[in-house]
């Protein structure tokens, strides 16, 4: 009989499983990284939970005659900080991975649904989103 099926070990580790990735998770969302460009003429400070902090971006970055060059910086600086970030979930929630689950086959990307660009969930690549205040509530 030690070979029979038991649901209440499997829901019991499945539960203690769920609460080690909960925290896993909570503590990777406190974590904040910087992620640099320009050798450190722009610097972005974003939380593992994916929120900006804080934009630094050194004067002599700024030349109004090439502001293009700004946004490359303040783009590529942004997408370093991603990169650590996704490094960090792949360290700290990589174990969580698939962990006991069964092969989903093409559900895996829920049959296409997950490409939310897509769906239209969020606009085109080329859609330009300018902040005129650091603060919306200001308005002096």
């Amino acid at each position: 009989m030690s070979d029979q099926f038991d649901l209440g070990s499997m829901l019991s580790q499945a539960m203690a499983m769920q609460q080690q990735f909960e925290q896993a998770r909570a503590a990777a969302a406190l974590r904040e990284f910087v992620g640099q460009a320009g050798g450190g003429a722009v610097a972005i400070r974003v939380s593992g939970g994916l929120q900006v902090l804080n934009v630094s971006i050194a004067p002599e970055a700024v030349d109004p005659a090439d502001v293009s060059m700004l946004e490359d910086l303040v783009l590529a600086a942004f997408h370093d900080a991603l990169a650590q970030i996704d490094a960090m979930q792949q360290e700290v929630l990589g174990p969580f991975q698939n962990a006991g689950m069964p092969d989903l086959g093409d559900l895996g990307d829920l049959g296409g649904l997950a490409d939310l660009e897509a769906l239209g969930l969020f606009g085109a690549s080329d859609d330009i989103i300018e902040i005129d205040s650091p603060n919306p509530g200001d308005q002096t």
